[in-house]
């Protein structure tokens, strides 16, 4: 039998690896990938020190060939792609008057237009099969628009209605599309760094950790196709809402 396949976009080096890790935890070879395969050589690592199998890719997400080529060589050399993530972010915060059109046009391409990228290819894999999930990371910005976070909104608020509206049309085609929504400050150095007494809430359970967000995407891999969840907020019990 082929070997089942994790598919991630965005594997970096809190939630998206964290998730590749879990998956690679069941059994499934982890295809990791970020723009530049030389940042993925440590996760590599952490997934076969685990014993389990990695293979990682340098591709742009934004590149419609890119990902198209993605996808079929995943397909073709190492097995089915039973589960595909999104998880790149892109989140920047800049007030309206300096908010740049190549800024805008940037992070939705990279939040939103990349997103469309895989969930379309990770379709035409998955329909023929009948089986298959489609994982999309929200975020605060996918529900509500901050201050200063315009772009961001605007590339995640894309990002949560083609979920939707690929939820709606696969869904019953066999193929579980969900909307994960990470609500709060999550455990990584770029937080330590910026954010520290944030950081500091990490002793009070109050930022949330890569591994449990990555427990609840196999739980949403694992549910039954009578009791499908969409749309999944996960947010610490400190965290205002």
């Amino acid at each position: 039998m082929p070997k089942k396949v994790v598919l991630v976009i965005g594997a970096g080096d809190a939630t998206g690896g964290a998730i590749a890790r879990r998956f690679a935890c069941e059994g499934y070879a982890a295809v990791i990938v970020r723009r530049d395969a030389e940042n993925l050589k440590d996760l590599t690592g952490q997934i076969v020190a685990e014993g389990g199998e990695a293979h990682p890719f340098g591709v742009d997400a934004r590149k419609e060939d890119q990902m198209v080529d993605l996808f079929a060589r995943v397909e073709a050399e190492i097995g089915p792609i039973e589960v595909a993530v999104f998880n790149i972010g892109a989140n920047v915060n800049f007030s309206i008057v300096e908010t740049t059109a190549r800024v805008y046009t940037k992070v939705w391409e990279m939040a939103a237009f990349a997103g469309f990228l895989t969930g379309r290819e990770a379709a035409k894999h998955m329909l023929p099969r009948g089986r298959g999930t489609i994982l999309f990371t929200g975020a605060t910005a996918s529900l509500r628009g901050g201050r200063g976070f315009s772009a961001f909104a605007g590339a995640k608020f894309a990002l949560r209605a083609l979920a939707q509206s690929m939820a709606r049309e696969l869904g019953p085609q066999g193929i579980h599309v969900a909307h994960p929504v990470i609500d709060g400050a999550i455990d990584t150095a770029w937080i330590a760094e910026n954010f520290p007494q944030r950081y500091a809430q990490k002793d009070q359970d109050g930022i949330l950790d890569p591994d449990h967000i990555a427990d609840a995407y196999w739980m949403l891999h694992s549910q039954p196709r009578d009791a499908w969840t969409h749309e999944l907020d996960l947010r610490p019990w400190m965290e205002t809402f």
